[in-house]
C-alpha cells in the first residue's frame, strides 16, 4: 500500500491510517456476507450476485471519482501506478482463480476476512494461498516466458479500445446498471420468487436514473489537462488572450539586483537549460504544469512568476496555462529568450549616432553583458552540485 497523502502524512503516522482503514474494509466486507463461501459461490450458480454488485459499485465509483478529481485538479492522475497487462499470464491467472473461487468459496481478500472470525475453511483457503505463492516463487523461472508473454505496457482500457475517457466512464456505468437489473432478474427465478416486475421496482428505477446521470458527468467532467493542452494548441486563442509582459531589460536587471521575489519558469528543452538557465529560475515543460512540483512554487505568495521559451508564444501558452489553473502574478518575457540574447547575452553598442532616449539603455546592456554571464556560470555550478528531487509514483494496490 503506498502512502495516503505523501509528504503529508509520515510514513509511521500512515502505517495506523491504512491499519485503520484495514480494519474498516475488513469490517464492511464481513458485514456484507464476504466472509460466508455460500454467499460468494452463489455468483456462479445464479442465487445470489451480491459480489458482482459490490465490484461494480466500487469500480463505477473509483472510476468517476477519479475523473472528477483529475478535473479539478485535486488528483495527478501521472503519479497513478497502473499495473502493467500481460495479457496470457491474465487468461491463465483469471482461469486459477476463477477455479479456486468456485470450488474453495473464497477469493484472496474474503479467505482472510473469514479467517479473521475463526472459520476454519477460510483458514485452510489462507494457507492454501501460501502454499500456491511458494510453488509460484520456487517455479519462476519455468513460469517466467509465460508470465511475461504479450506485454501491453501500463495500459487503460478506453486506450485500448479506441474510444474517448468519458464514453468508455458512460459505458461501463450503463453496463453495471444493465447487470443489476439483469442479475435481479436471474436471482428471481433460481431462488422461485413469483410477482410481476422486480421487488421495488420503484427504487430500482430511481437508482438507475440516478446512476445514468452520475454516467452522463463524465462527458461534462473532461480531463483538465487534455483540455487544457488542447486549447492551447490553438495559436489563435494564445494570441488573443492578454499577459502582462517583461522585457529583457527589467529581467536582466531583476537578476543582476537578486530580487528574491522574481521566480523564473523555463519552458525550454533540458540541454538549452542546462546550457544556458538563467538564475533564479526552474525548467518545466506545459506538462509538469498540472504536477505538485508546480503548484510548490507558483502558489508563493509576493513572486512574480516570469514565463520564457525560445518565442514568446510558447511562454505565452505557459502562463496562460498557470492563469487558467489559478495562479497569480503571472508575466511572460516579451519577445521570448531569443530577444533576451539578442538584447542582453549577445549585445553589441551601435556605431554611430546613438538616440538620446537610448544611452541608458545601451550603458545598462553592456554592464549586463558582462555581469549575466557570470550569473549564469554560478547558477550553472549550483544546479549541477544539487541533486533535484522528483516526483515518484504510488506503487501500491490489491
Amino acid at each position: 500500500m503506498g502512502p495516503l497523502v505523501p509528504e503529508v502524512i509520515g510514513s509511521q503516522l500512515n502505517f495506523i491510517v491504512a491499519l485503520i482503514v484495514g480494519i474498516g474494509f475488513g469490517f464492511a466486507l464481513e458485514q456484507a456476507g464476504f466472509s460466508t463461501s455460500k454467499k460468494l459461490v452463489g455468483l456462479f450458480y445464479g442465487y445470489d450476485f451480491t459480489v458482482l454488485r459490490v465490484f461494480f459499485t466500487a469500480g463505477v465509483t473509483a472510476m468517476l471519482g477519479v475523473i472528477a478529481l483529475a478535473h479539478f485538479g485535486l488528483l495527478d492522475v501521472k503519479l497513478i501506478y497502473i499495473n502493467p497487462t500481460f495479457l496470457w499470464s491474465a487468461i491463465v491467472g483469471g482461469i486459477i482463480m476463477g477455479l479456486g473461487f468456485v470450488t474453495g468459496g473464497f477469493c484472496p481478500g474474503t479467505s482472510v476476512c473469514a479467517a479473521a472470525i475463526g472459520k476454519i475453511d477460510g483458514m485452510i483457503f489462507v494457507v492454501g494461498s501460501f502454499l500456491g505463492i511458494l510453488a509460484f516463487a520456487e517455479g519462476y523461472p519455468m513460469f517466467e516466458g509465460l508470465y511475461k508473454a504479450a506485454s501491453w505496457g501500463n495500459v487503460q482500457m478506453f486506450e485500448t479500445l479506441g474510444i474517448s475517457q468519458s464514453l468508455f466512464a458512460f459505458l461501463l456505468t450503463f453496463i453495471a446498471v444493465a447487470a443489476f437489473w439483469f442479475t435481479a432478474a436471474i436471482e428471481r427465478r433460481v431462488n422461485g420468487k413469483t410477482g410481476k416486475g422486480f421487488h421495488l421496482s420503484k427504487v430500482y428505477l430511481g437508482l438507475t436514473g440516478l446512476a445514468i446521470i452520475i454516467g452522463l458527468t463524465a462527458f461534462v467532467l473532461p480531463d483538465k489537462r487534455e483540455y487544457m493542452l488542447k486549447e492551447l494548441a490553438n495559436s489563435s486563442f494564445v494570441s488573443s488572450f492578454n499577459i502582462e509582459e517583461m522585457t529583457s531589460d527589467e529581467l536582466a536587471f531583476r537578476l543582476i539586483d537578486k530580487d528574491m521575489n522574481l521566480q523564473i519558469i523555463d519552458l525550454r528543452s533540458q540541454k538549452e537549460f542546462d546550457s544556458l538557465g538563467l538564475p533564479q529560475s526552474t525548467r518545466f515543460d506545459l506538462e509538469n504544469m498540472f504536477e505538485k512540483d508546480a503548484y510548490k512554487l507558483l502558489s508563493l505568495k509576493d513572486k512574480k512568476n516570469v514565463f520564457i521559451a525560445n518565442d514568446e508564444l510558447t511562454a505565452k501558452k505557459g502562463a496562460i496555462l498557470a492563469r487558467e489553473l489559478g495562479y497569480s502574478n503571472i508575466l511572460v518575457l516579451k519577445g521570448g529568450f531569443n530577444q533576451f540574447r539578442k538584447d542582453i547575452l549577445e549585445f553589441v553598442m551601435p556605431t554611430g549616432k546613438v538616440n538620446r532616449n537610448d544611452v541608458d539603455t545601451f550603458r545598462f546592456r553592456t554592464n549586463a553583458n558582462q555581469v549575466m554571464p557570470v550569473l549564469m556560470k554560478e547558477n550553472k555550478l549550483k544546479h549541477s552540485s544539487g541533486e533535484k528531487q522528483q516526483v515518484k509514483r504510488i506503487l501500491g494496490g490489491c
